[in-house]
């Protein structure tokens, strides 16, 4: 079996150096957006609250992802030939899906922190405690990663017919390249497709409603409230189900998807997702906010 699957790069990349300082540029965006809120969160003490420490896990998750991205696809533009060897393209499946079973958990985590401080309020000092937050940001991490791995070591010594892989990143269409398709290994990550994305959707689904039939009960100023904090959440959510849809769709379709769809989405998971984040919890979370203000113009604060 050979080592090595052959990556097509963008497929109109005439100028190699343009995009890479393009995408280059995207990535030290991606570390300062998500690194600035992260330190904003981190430095205030008045931010050590669930809500903000998820937000903050979030955030991390989008560093990493990042991390294992781009410095593989910057090296690819300043390349003849874009190559990369079967144990780094599986290393590669297993951190991008690891970060997105991640995220689906720590958003239906957060959704329920915030069913409890808002239809729970006298519960809440009880219920999200610290060791309930750190239990569960070691399920969304560790959880995750060991139910991940199982997948590459599924498929490791698979033996390879096809060396070209359709795409900018691996994902689940590696399994494309295999001699012949593994019906346990489509089997586990079905298992693990519902678990990660459908479960946690119908728990968010479950609590936003309740949250919803709570506010619309209560005050103007009660809504309003919940509205602030919960419509981040839900554009995230959103926006993210959106990108696991199509990367879930991509590896079943066996019709070829054209490679403008394929680059535009490809570019959006890579790129838009990883500044969406710090941008929506940046601008919509008002004490985020209220710091973010400080922090670049001090002078307009009163």
């Amino acid at each position: 079996m050979s080592p090595f699957a052959y990556v097509p790069w963008l497929w109109f990349l005439y100028k190699p150096y343009l995009y890479f300082v393009i995408m280059f540029t995207a990535y030290i965006l991606i570390i300062c957006s998500n690194s600035t809120i992260v330190c904003i969160i981190v430095i205030n003490k008045a931010l050590h609250e669930p809500m903000y420490i998820f937000i903050t896990a979030l955030l991390i998750n989008s560093l990493l992802f990042s991390t294992a991205i781009y410095p593989k696809l910057l090296i690819d533009f300043l390349s003849e030939k874009q190559i990369i060897s079967y144990s780094a393209c599986l290393f590669q499946w297993f951190i991008y899906y690891t970060l997105g079973s991640s995220e689906f958990f720590l958003l239906s985590v957060m959704s329920y922190d915030r069913y409890v401080s808002i239809c729970k309020p006298l519960q809440y000092p009880t219920i999200m405690r610290k060791t309930t937050v750190k239990m569960f940001l070691i399920l969304a991490w560790i959880l995750n990663a060991c139910q991940m791995s199982v997948g590459p070591l599924l498929i490791a010594n698979e033996k390879l017919c096809f060396f070209v892989l359709k795409g900018i990143i691996c994902n689940s269409t590696i399994q494309k390249l295999h001699c012949v398709i593994s019906t346990v290994q489509n089997i586990y990550g079905l298992i693990l497709f519902v678990i990660a994305v459908p479960l946690p959707l119908l728990f968010i689904l479950f609590t936003y409603t309740r949250i919803l039939i709570i506010t619309y009960r209560s005050s103007r100023e009660v809504r309003r409230k919940a509205a602030q904090t919960c419509l981040p959440h839900l554009l995230v959510l959103i926006n993210f189900s959106c990108l696991s849809a199509y990367d879930v769709l991509l590896s079943r379709l066996e019709t070829n998807v054209p490679k403008t769809v394929r680059l535009i989405m490809s570019l959006q998971i890579i790129l838009y997702h990883p500044l969406f984040n710090p941008i929506i919890y940046g601008l919509k979370m008002k004490e985020i906010y209220k710091h973010l203000k400080k922090l670049f113009r001090p002078d307009k604060l009163n």
